[in-house]
């Protein structure tokens, strides 16, 4: 048997990895010619996985870090993710604090988290786009024999006759006329569940039946109510329609296209989240409440109380704080590049005057266009400015001002963000090109 020397054992060695590495580099580079499976595909192209915090490290903007910061700590937030566009350009994006304090994770751009309402932007961009393509009309009626909804289980428990005039457009712009008897139905599903007669967790279609029993507190299209379960009703006109689940066809139909990849349905129990979502936190006097699914579980209300998955439409939506942004640069209305929605749509989403409200947006004036969320362990905030910067901020806390946070983040980011002399000269969405 030959006896070989050390150096050259490890000159043998060598060249059997080079050998190696050429053939898998060369194997890579056949698959890359050929068309990847949709789903991988997706995975390895989402930006918030592929752009750091390090990539927005810059001297001119480390006061502005401080402001964030300040910010955070004086409401209680535990961990935030921000994202800056100029002219649909995505110049900065940062996580923030912690994803996972009790293991001292850092936030960083790859973090996913709730949006709460923020998510009826998403559902009312997925009918817009539904109505482009010819599958529904903004003036089609919902409820009764000649609605979209025409189906047994949602017709025979109508008691208002006046539900059979909303229209999808009544659904989009809060106009429908729904009222809340027992509170928001969306956060009471147990009173929900005893009045339709049926077991925890509820379904879509639960939800649904019972927004077909209300009693309207108005005429439709003569008063604007906030309504949560409005907008769960237009999510199961998307499942009609395309004969397809929700969230199946928001995906696949109108995230992948625009380049969102990494936005989901949430799930409600911390071991059913993504590997990427941030844990949720609430404020120091919130208590646990009783299960969303009927168990005997005491939980808090963001680990499993509140039936996040079951708002669908309405507010189950999670993201990062930079696809978000890439989704506002695709409904922009931005004459530089095609839109994803048509001229029209855009402007029709974003008409406002003293008598009517914008589709999807909570609200649009000559200033500025603004949609926020929140829910217990969430705040979420998107504001296009008219000076053409848009921001997107995202936390994983609960606040003490609750829903009213978002007026005093929408101040000070802003402000924070004028202060700032210089923003760096990039568009860190190129990195997924």
């Amino acid at each position: 048997m030959i006896q070989l020397k050390p150096r050259y054992i490890l000159v043998i060695a060598a060249i059997a990895i080079a050998a190696i590495t050429s053939i898998v580099s060369g194997i890579s580079t056949n698959n890359r010619s050929k068309k990847l499976p949709p789903q991988k595909f997706f995975t390895d192209k989402s930006i918030n996985k592929l752009i750091t915090n390090q990539m927005s490290e810059f001297k001119s903007t480390e006061k502005f870090d401080k402001a964030i910061e300040r910010f955070m700590r004086y409401w209680g937030i535990k961990g935030a993710s921000f994202a800056l566009m100029k002219n649909d350009s995505l110049i900065y994006a940062k996580g923030y604090g912690y994803a996972n304090v009790a293991d001292s994770i850092e936030c960083t751009t790859s973090n996913i988290f709730r949006v709460a309402s923020v998510s009826k932007l998403i559902t009312a961009v997925a009918i817009m786009k539904l109505c482009e393509n010819g599958k529904l009309n903004l003036n089609s009626t919902v409820f009764g024999e000649e609605g979209i909804l025409n189906d047994s289980l949602f017709t025979h428990r109508i008691r208002d006759k006046k539900i059979k005039n909303v229209t999808v457009e009544h659904l989009l712009r809060h106009t429908s006329g729904f009222s809340n008897p027992i509170g928001d139905a969306a956060f009471n599903q147990d009173i929900v569940a005893r009045t339709i007669h049926k077991p925890l967790p509820l379904s879509l279609d639960d939800m649904v039946e019972y927004a077909s029993s209300n009693r309207l507190r108005a005429r439709p299209g003569t008063r604007y109510d906030y309504s949560n379960i409005g907008y769960m009703v237009l999510s199961k006109i998307i499942e009609k329609v395309t004969n397809a689940d929700y969230e199946t066809y928001v995906k696949d139909s109108i995230l992948a296209p625009i380049g969102c990849y990494d936005m989901y349905l949430a799930h409600n129990y911390p071991w059913q989240f993504k590997d990427n979502e941030v844990t949720y936190y609430e404020v120091k006097e919130a208590e646990e409440v009783p299960a969303f699914d009927g168990s005997s579980k005491m939980v808090m209300k963001s680990l499993g109380g509140n039936d996040v998955r079951g708002l669908s439409g309405a507010g189950g939506w999670i993201a990062s704080a930079s696809e978000l942004a890439l989704f506002v640069a695709a409904i922009n209305n931005n004459p530089a590049r095609e839109d994803f929605l048509s001229a029209e749509s855009i402007s029709l989403m974003t008409h406002y005057s003293k008598h009517s409200r914008p589709i999807g947006w909570a609200s649009v004036t000559a200033k500025e266009w603004f949609r926020s969320g929140s829910m217990a362990g969430t705040s979420a905030l998107i504001k296009k400015q008219r000076d053409g910067y848009t921001w997107i901020f995202i936390s994983n806390s609960s606040s003490w001002n609750g829903p009213y946070l978002s007026k005093r983040m929408s101040h000070s980011i802003s402000t924070a963000i004028s202060r700032v002399k210089e923003w760096p000269k990039q568009n860190l969405f190129d990195v997924a090109i």
